[in-house]
Order: structure tokens, then sequence, then C-alpha cells
């Protein structure tokens, strides 16, 4: 059987290269594979080299070429007349294989993940499961999201012990 996938979008390989945790992100969550599609890496033009090692080093991240077919490439394009290409080509390969968005631009991707029941993640679910699951510690996480949002971020201000994360994986 198949893995599930954790399609990852540019804010969230963002996020995670500003706070100098890439390299954990495909450990949070071993049990699934994470894929960058081709279309989210072109967007992400600083974090490539670090992307390209993480990569190397982990055999459970991948960049993958996006090439949607049929259904999947005519809702790529009525989602894209609305939404970047990175999220609207993250939100159509979803839908149609049944994986995880990961990406913190809510206001493009909660209203139509919730309508055609995507599980989606955001940078916080991230790093609130990556506390849980023994990889940061509750510090480590608080200034993650303090850095963040000092470097203009928009992620919410909270303590991760007092965060509701949007899905349980």
């Amino acid at each position: 059987m198949e893995r599930i996938k954790i399609v990852v979008d540019a804010d969230v390989l963002i996020h995670f290269s500003e706070v100098n945790y890439l390299a954990l992100l495909p450990n949070i969550f071993t049990e699934y594979d994470y894929v960058v599609l081709s279309t989210v890496y072109n967007e992400i033009k600083s974090v490539k080299t670090t992307l390209d090692k993480v990569c190397q080093l982990r055999k459970n991240i991948s960049v993958n070429e996006f090439r949607p077919t049929g259904e999947m490439m005519r809702e790529y394009a009525i989602l894209t007349s609305t939404y970047g290409k990175g999220e609207s080509a993250c939100m159509a390969y979803c839908r149609f294989t049944h994986n995880v968005v990961g990406s913190s631009n809510l206001k493009d991707i909660k209203d139509y993940c919730n309508e055609n029941k995507i599980t989606y993640l955001t940078t916080l679910d991230f790093l609130y499961y990556a506390w849980q699951r023994g990889k940061l510690s509750e510090k480590e996480v608080d200034d993650a999201i303090e850095e963040l949002i000092s470097k203009n971020h928009k992620v919410p201000r909270t303590k991760i012990k007092e965060y509701t994360p949007t899905a349980q994986l």
C-alpha cells in the first residue's frame, strides 16, 4: 500500500528554513512521505539549496514533477484563477490523490480543503507535533514561533501548549 504524502507548500518550507528546522520537518511524521511539487519548488529560490540537501539526507522527502492530467488539470486551472500556483498545485493534487496539504496560507486553503475533505497541516501544526513527539522542546517551539513573528511571518502568536492543532495525524 502506498504511504500517505504530506504535500508541502512554500510557506511551510520557508518558515522551517527561517528557524533552521528544515531538516527536522520530514522527521516529524516519519510514517508519511513528504512531497514538494515542482510548482512549489520553483517558488522557493532562497530555500532550494537547503531543501536539496535535506532531500539527499532523508528518504521520505522529495521534489516531484507536477504534471496534472484530466480532472486534476481542470481543477488546477480553476484554482490558479484565484490562488497562487503553489497553493493551487498542492490543493488540486491532494484533492485527487487523497493526500495531506502542508500550508499555513489558511486564507487560501482552509475553505477549499474543508469543502473537499482534504486534511491540512499548518506550520504551527508541524511545530506542535514536533513538540508532542519529543523532536523539539516546548521552549524551542515557542522560540521558533516568536522568531517567525519577529521576521513578519503570519503565524498565530501563541504558546505551543495552548495551541490546538487543525488536524489529528
